[in-house]
């Protein structure tokens, strides 16, 4: 089998793209598998450290911010999207798919759009509980399209659909790591209660700032309620993070990480989650089933996040503070859950009944049956 797997640009992407990659190849072990990326982006790192070779397009996205730059970056778009599709063109005669997937990102548009004019089948996975635009724009084409969503025939042809659930990589799905490990991972105490707060793989400046505005404040919001904190900067803001929790002589009661590369652990470890609303970090919240508060992120196409947050608090398995908003009442969000076990339990066992397992075995089954008709 031959299978090329486009996308990219996030961690939301490219670890459920990982996840089904990995899946091919534990039932076919000789599987050829190809990834298409975007140059410059997270996956020409992550791909090639998972043991996968990619090839980079010199795609990018629109820039919405209307600054000198970004008008010059956003002219040079129909240039770099023409030598993509040229590209990918040459890629896909070379490599010789049986079929190629895509799971959203910059690439999988220019991708995806040649392999089925080249008569390829193609195989979307939407991730969101509101498609984006690239993915209704494919789905006229593609040959199934796998959601994790309910309701989704409102974007795309019902007759292509196939609910799979979202891919997780495996640590978090087979995760076997005890509440005590993952705090001696981050040298925490047993007795202490843990919030553990993530932004994204890129980090989160709104939920950064509500962190650093809490320093002042930190006896007060924690040491008094016997809390420790876990906190995920991303790259932008760790430096500024780590001084800032030195000067407020904090770092007992705060452990400040760039990038959380075994998440296993640190999802032991908490007590509560605080997160943004991706919807590969909800899939793996899911199947942790710890109580958590979402923050969604403003700055993304169609406000997805904030839909798949609701989809969540409809069912009593998450609390929402907007993003404008977290500054001043996410953190008391956290302390007040925190006191109230009982809401606790009630969400964690609401939210594990919307946990959906083995969602890339599933999408390699769609993969087998695409094949087989073919």
């Amino acid at each position: 089998m031959k299978v090329i797997v486009s996308g990219g640009g996030t961690g939301g992407h490219i670890f459920p793209a990982i996840a089904i990659a990995n899946a091919v190849k534990n039932r076919y072990s000789d599987a050829e598998i190809l990834f298409v990326g975007a140059e410059g982006r997270m996956e020409m790192e992550k791909v090639p450290a998972a043991g996968y070779t990619i090839k980079g397009l010199p795609i990018a996205g629109l820039q919405r911010k209307l600054t000198i730059g970004n008008i010059i970056k956003n002219l040079q778009l129909p240039f770099k999207m023409a030598k993509s599709r040229i590209m990918v063109k040459k890629i896909i005669r070379s490599f010789q798919p049986d079929i190629v997937v895509g799971v959203g990102g910059f690439a999988s548009e220019p991708t995806l759009k040649a392999a089925a004019a080249m008569g390829y089948p193609t195989l979307l996975q939407e991730q969101n509980s509101y498609a984006g635009l690239t993915n209704k724009m494919l789905s006229k084409s593609a040959t199934t399209i796998c959601v994790a969503y309910d309701g989704m025939e409102r974007f795309f042809p019902k007759e292509k659909i196939v609910f799979t659930g979202n891919p997780v990589r495996s640590s978090i799905e087979d995760m076997d790591v005890t509440k005590e490990q993952g705090r001696a991972n981050f040298e925490l105490r047993n007795d202490s209660r843990v919030i553990l707060i993530i932004g994204g793989s890129l980090g989160a400046r709104s939920i950064n700032q509500m962190m650093l505005k809490s320093l002042p404040m930190v006896d007060d919001l924690f040491v008094k309620n016997n809390i420790q904190v876990v906190w995920q900067t991303g790259s932008y803001m760790y430096d500024e993070a780590v001084a800032a929790v030195v000067k407020a002589n904090a770092g007992e009661t705060i452990k400040v990480h760039k990038f959380i590369s075994q998440m296993d652990m640190a999802y032991a470890a908490a007590d509560i989650i605080i997160s943004r609303a991706g919807a590969i970090a909800i899939s793996e919240l899911c199947i942790v089933g710890k109580p958590i508060i979402l923050i969604p992120s403003p700055n993304v196409a169609e406000d997805h996040q904030t839909k798949n947050a609701l989809a969540l608090v409809e069912k009593g398995a998450a609390l929402m503070v907007r993003d404008n908003e977290c500054g001043d009442t996410g953190l008391q969000t956290a302390i007040d859950l925190m006191g109230d076990t009982g809401q606790q339990s009630e969400m964690s066992k609401n939210i594990l009944n919307l946990a959906r397992r083995k969602a890339a075995d599933r999408i390699v089954d769609e993969i087998e049956k695409i094949l087989t008709k073919k």
